[in-house]
């Protein structure tokens, strides 16, 4: 038996195991297909990170998660682990670079895209090297039951076939049992699935689940994050009400900024650290922010808009306490919502005849006759698509994402173009130069020691990798570099997003396009679901938060948590009487108002009923209107 606890101690320092780690450690290590089921912050990586350092040979690890991947390597590298990662951006020499360092025994840990799968080199050289497992991370995106599903790791199951016998580790933090199986079938080499299933309870005691009905969100908002302090994340449905948040919650006299993937990579990554450094408190945010981001002291995520499911809320919310210390998970909720989720069905499934006829103008778009365009990719710009065609942004995109389900497109949305530069002075000019400024020298001396042909053609340049070269911040090398091509010393191409669009098959009539059950019936029917049971959890009132979210996810729970807000509301009206409860709360408050610690004695003073006093107590406590130290009382 290999000592995994050894490697533990000796790489990350913890002396043990825990939950379910150990369990799934074994189980792959010994060769098992093996599924883990553990919540957002179980501590999932350590399951195939150590078991990987154990065997001989590359683990592969599959993961959407371009900055879970970069933070990965860079922590793994810290600790001494040899790890790689290979996403869109790099050059063709680099990724040959790094596959051959795999082949060579040189990587011990590969990260690599969902979409890398597929391509030819990667296939190539991956029959070369001695891989000692698969690792299949956010393994719900590879079901079509599930709420992210994504056709490329459907490319997994041809990939277990280049390497029979090499057993594969799935790993999830938000599966229905429906997906659970689904998980099985489609990462199986066989027709019998024989995967070692491992559950961790998704119970997230430190968290407290409040739904608040709220008719002005905006002022809810504010007293919120008046109200509970720490870190927080604020989600949005649009990109643009996510600057509109964050500037509110500026002008609230609370740091704030917003994030979402429209974004520069360099004022994203520039964002990111600033709130992960504590310099800002809230960051504002579409679903874009937060998927393999490392902050375990989150005390408080508030949804100001519903999300389409509760796979969605659930992973989202979980991004609070991931320090085991309490925090808050605050949905604001009103009438106007349940009509907004009604509406993103019809949105996400326009009519069938609309989408055909999204086909015939995407070829009116790109001159495409019947018969042909087979295999030609086009940039996509569905701003200029829309005004063209009078039709609206949403429903197109819902439309070429359902043609692209039934095979007839590939729909490539938003991806990212690297940066490239090429000198346009030679280089004995270039050094010849003068009036350069310190950022500048800093900007071509670092472009200049790190890639090469930079005088002959364009390169693929990193902004984030030559600001930690320069310690300059990325949005200061992004100035610079344009700085430097509107002087004429190079021509700088930015980084930029551009979703593609390429036929798969030759063009066809327009009456001809089938959209089969499994693409569009079926896939409505478990989106309806899924909007609904978002509904219902916002609705509902008598059950306890914890206990709903768990049987959603199949978990029965003998007990309720105690500090949601159904809980909470629950213990008020089995003790007191909401008026007498607001009376104690208000007299309590009031005594705390000097800003003052005052003993616990001096509540005798106040002269209220027991049962009254406890209640409001608790519950100024448990919603941090208070604090209780060494046996006196402040005010937050």
């Amino acid at each position: 038996m290999k000592n995994y606890r050894e490697i533990l101690h000796q790489y990350w320092g913890y002396d043990d195991f825990r939950g379910i780690q150990r369990e799934i450690i074994e189980s792959i290590g010994s060769g098992h297909d093996t599924l883990g089921l553990m919540p957002t912050g179980g501590g999932k990586s350590i399951t195939f990170q150590v078991p990987a350092l154990a065997q001989e040979g590359t683990c592969i690890v599959i993961t959407p998660l371009i900055a879970l991947m970069k933070d990965q390597v860079d922590n793994l590298r810290r600790r001494g682990v040899r790890a790689a990662a290979i996403y869109s951006g790099l050059t063709r020499e680099e990724i040959i670079i790094t596959l051959e360092n795999c082949i060579f025994g040189d990587i011990r840990i590969l990260y690599v895209s969902p979409e890398r799968l597929s391509s030819e080199l990667f296939q190539t050289k991956l029959r070369h090297m001695h891989v000692s497992f698969i690792t299949v991370d956010e393994a719900h995106c590879i079901s079509q039951w599930g709420y992210d599903f994504r056709p490329s790791y459907l490319e997994i199951s041809k990939i277990r076939k280049l390497l029979p016998g090499i057993p594969v580790l799935a790993l999830t933090a938000t599966a229905t049992p429906q997906v659970v199986q689904d998980i099985q079938d489609k990462l199986s080499q066989t027709t019998t699935p024989d995967f070692n299933v491992f559950r961790m309870s998704f119970e997230r005691k430190n968290l407290a689940y409040v739904v608040r009905h709220a008719t002005d969100k905006r002022e809810q908002l504010i007293h919120i994050l008046k109200s509970v302090k720490g870190t927080a994340i604020v989600y949005a449905r649009s990109r643009r009400r996510t600057k509109e948040y964050a500037e509110l919650i500026s002008e609230a006299g609370i740091t704030a900024t917003f994030y979402h993937a429209g974004l520069d990579a360099a004022v994203k990554d520039q964002r990111q650290q600033a709130w992960q450094q504590d310099e800002v408190r809230v960051m504002v945010a579409t679903n874009a922010f937060g998927m393999g981001i490392d902050k375990p002291d989150v005390r408080l995520v508030i949804h100001i808009d519903c999300p389409d499911s509760i796979e969605a809320y659930f992973q989202e919310a979980g991004r609070a306490g991931r320090d085991g210390l309490k925090a808050y998970a605050v949905l604001l909720y009103n009438d106007g919502d349940q009509r907004k989720l009604e509406k993103r069905i019809a949105d996400t499934f326009p009519e069938k005849d609309f989408i055909r006829q999204i086909y015939e103008h995407l070829a009116y778009f790109y001159q495409i006759g019947v018969g042909s365009g087979y295999n030609h990719t086009f940039e996509f710009n569905i701003d200029k698509f829309c005004h063209a065609f009078r039709h609206f942004p949403i429903q197109v995109d819902a439309a070429l994402k359902i043609l692209n389900r039934a095979g007839y497109i590939e729909y490539t949305e938003e991806q990212d173009n690297q940066a490239r530069v090429m000198f346009t002075i030679g280089r004995d000019d270039l050094y010849r130069l003068e009036n350069t400024s310190p950022n500048e020298e800093k900007v071509i001396t670092a472009m200049l020691r790190n890639y090469g042909g930079l005088f002959t053609d364009y390169n693929y340049i990193d902004e984030s990798f030559i600001a930690s070269q320069t310690q300059l911040q990325p949005q200061q090398v992004y100035m610079t570099l344009k700085g430097l091509s509107q002087r004429h010393i190079l021509h700088f191409i930015p980084q930029k997003k551009t979703p593609y669009i390429r036929y798969t098959q030759r063009r066809e009539d327009m009456e001809h396009v089938q959209l089969p059950p499994a693409v569009y019936e079926e896939r409505k029917a478990q989106f309806t679901e899924r909007i609904h049971a978002m509904i219902a959890y916002a609705q509902e009132d008598a059950v306890c938060r914890s206990r709903q979210l768990l049987r959603y996810f199949g978990e029965e729970n003998d007990h309720d948590c105690r500090q949601c807000d159904v809980c909470l509301s629950h213990r008020r009206e089995g003790m007191v009487s909401e008026p007498g409860l607001n009376e104690a709360m208000e007299r309590i408050l009031t005594l705390l108002d000097d800003g003052q610690p005052h003993p616990m004695t001096d509540l005798r003073d106040l002269q209220l009923p027991t049962g009254e006093l406890d209640a409001a107590l608790e519950y100024l406590l448990k919603e941090e209107y208070i604090r209780q130290t060494d046996g006196f009382l402040t005010r937050h």
